[in-house]
């Protein structure tokens, strides 16, 4: 009976642990992603002058499965033709600040409303934004979601002296 509480406790206190470690690394993931998407805006708009539905549809299957879903989002309003709300683009991405959210929002909102070179200098601003949040993301995954795996680690040892 011991050993299955100490393996239930232990197994508790891991899912804990691995739960705020895949958070921190989720966001991570997200910006860089979302920063790959502008410096591929940026090439694709200046040199192809593709729209903006083929560049995003266009992305590698490992940046789409980092961005989650908010590429399918903003493909989907736009091929509805229906208007741009925050809620339907975030939808899948509650990880994200308040802040993080408007950002990111007011970027694919701008996306494709203005002329070229005017539409660079917005995508290149949002970038450098992105790349603010990123440093901070990757900062809080280094420090917290390390911290997490290792406090679950303790925590489970802990549990193993306390029921022995």
């Amino acid at each position: 009976m011991k050993i299955l509480l100490i393996i239930i406790f232990s197994f508790i206190c891991l899912a804990f642990g691995a739960k705020f470690y895949f958070k921190y690394k989720r966001r991570k993931n997200f910006f860089d992603a979302l920063i790959f998407l502008c410096h591929k805006f940026d090439v694709e708009i200046n040199f192809s002058r593709e729209k903006v539905v083929n560049i995003i549809s266009s992305l590698e299957e490992k940046v789409k499965l980092n961005l989650y879903g908010l590429d399918k989002n903003f493909i989907t309003t736009i091929e509805n033709k229906e208007n741009l709300e925050k809620d339907k683009l975030l939808k899948n991405l509650n990880f994200l600040s308040e802040e993080e959210g408007n950002s990111i929002f007011l970027f694919f909102k701008s996306l494709g409303r203005s002329d070229m070179e005017n539409q660079l200098k917005e995508i290149n601003n949002f970038e450098n934004k992105f790349s603010q949040f990123c440093t901070a993301s990757s900062k809080d995954f280094q420090k917290y979601g390390k911290l997490s795996i290792k406090l679950a680690i303790v925590a489970c040892l802990m549990v193993v002296v306390l029921f022995i």
